[in-house]
């Protein structure tokens, strides 16, 4: 039986698209979706399985030497696609290397996140990698096209026949310049489609061509880098690393389901403060940004750390506009809590987001959370006579009603998702009850992500 990723890794496959079913299908009542917390033993065994998925594709690589990945950055890269790289590749066991080719570690990306890289990408260039992605954005791809270093290290990747691949701006504006696309099919963004040779150019969300592979843009980031999981550690590893990621889940799953509907108006940009500790979810924030400042949402990451440097599940490190002390002396429309069973835990010790959380609950602003959160909001009361959805590991521990059937639920003035697979949607319908589905939409595109209505 072919592997579900088996159409992206066909060099001649088409677009990948999504059938969804309505948002009310006709014969099936919201109730049917609603279920009461599961008995104690089923739900454990549930959550156990889904926690030994996740030790073992994180802790056991699925051959004796660890694959070695090189992901430059530079100013202005593309965030979603470096830290959704560096993320799932290191879920799926890989030693992944975030390099910079500037002169600090420190670079401030295309959506201005500041990440903080690994190495210098000259500490790489005799190294010797099983695979060099590398990510889009602008100026990020100009700034890797200029970096010599990378340049040598990616021609003799392909020169070896080892495995290299860009998203999004990289394919036109690195690769061709560099000479790497000849002879092979390759993809970009849209917006740089035009630039590729006519004849080569397709339009699929993940082209594998030989060594290389290209993808579209930050919409496709998860498709690019779970390719590159099967390329290098096989299908049942990628199946694994997704049954975590939770982006390929039933496609009975309604995309978004609204109870108690509520209007989100303000009549400024939304102010939106996300939370970040230690072992927060990297993939999570940087989606969240990244998606919700495009809309032109005013959002500050605050850190619950000493530092403003916090280290995420999967060891990146991202710096933080200002602690939570300061962020305390702001009002904000929404609050959101990123998952990281270890950065909730450490979010939850927070007594100044305790007291930011329940005056945002008793003014009747909005708030949500992702994954692991919800444990968060629950425990501070906050989950009181609502209705959620939550990833399967979390939800035999919460005492509210649960939606299973769908990856984004919104109750009046609370928004939930189910792991980190569905933040885009999450990201998108927070953008749609701020500002509707035309501007959800435009964002969608942009970032090259299937959108739609209903």
């Amino acid at each position: 039986m072919l592997s579900p990723w088996h159409s992206l890794l066909s060099p001649t496959a088409p677009p990948v698209t999504e059938t969804r079913p309505p948002l009310h299908p006709p014969n099936r009542s919201l109730r049917s979706y609603l279920r009461s917390p599961p008995p104690r033993s089923v739900a454990a065994a549930r959550a156990a399985t889904l926690s030994a998925t996740a030790t073992a594709v994180s802790s056991s690589p699925p051959c004796s030497t660890k694959k070695k990945v090189l992901v430059p950055i530079a100013m202005g890269t593309e965030e979603m696609e470096a830290v959704i790289l560096a993320g799932v590749l290191r879920l799926a066991g890989a030693d992944v290397t975030l390099a910079s080719v500037e002169e600090d570690l420190e670079v401030e990306a295309s959506c201005g996140t500041r990440i903080v890289a690994d190495a210098h990408i000259a500490s790489c260039a005799d190294q010797v990698f099983d695979l060099v992605a590398l990510p889009g954005g602008m100026p990020g791809s100009v700034r890797l096209r200029d970096s010599d270093i990378l340049q040598r290290i990616t021609v003799r990747q392909a020169e070896e026949k080892r495995l290299y691949g860009a998203i999004c701006a990289a394919p036109a504006v690195v690769l061709m310049p560099w000479g790497l696309h000849k002879r092979k099919k390759i993809t970009c963004h849209p917006s740089f489609i035009g630039d590729l040779p006519t004849f080569r150019a397709v339009e699929s969300n993940v082209q594998v061509s030989g060594e290389l592979t290209t993808s579209r843009g930050p919409g496709t980031s998860f498709q690019f880098a779970l390719s590159f999981v099967e390329q290098m550690f096989g299908p049942h590893a990628a199946e694994d690393v997704d049954r975590i990621l939770m982006t390929q889940i039933d496609k009975d799953l309604e995309r978004s389901t609204e109870v108690n509907e509520l209007e989100w108006s303000v009549d400024h940009n939304p102010h939106v403060l996300i939370p970040i500790a230690n072992g927060s979810e990297e993939m999570e924030i940087i989606i969240l940004v990244d998606i919700l400042r495009r809309a032109k949402i005013n959002v500050v990451l605050a850190s619950v750390e000493k530092s403003l440097n916090i280290v995420g599940s999967q060891k990146m490190k991202i710096v933080a506009h200002k602690s939570i002390m300061s962020a305390s002396d702001s009002k904000y429309d929404l609050i959101i809590l990123p998952g990281g069973t270890v950065g909730a835990e450490r979010l939850h010790r927070s007594r100044v987001l305790k007291k930011l959380l329940k005056e945002q609950k008793q003014a009747g602003r909005m708030y949500g959370g992702v994954c692991s959160s919800l444990k968060i909001l629950q425990q501070q009361g906050l989950l009181e006579d609502k209705i959620v959805t939550a990833h399967p590991a979390v939800a035999h521990e919460l005492t509210c009603q649960v939606i299973d059937q769908s990856k984004i639920v919104i109750d009046g003035n609370l928004i939930t998702g189910k792991g980190i697979g569905t933040v885009i949607d999450f990201s998108l319908a927070v953008i749609r009850k701020f500002f509707g589905y035309a501007r959800a939409k435009s964002v969608a595109n942009g970032i090259v992500f299937e959108y739609h209505k209903s």
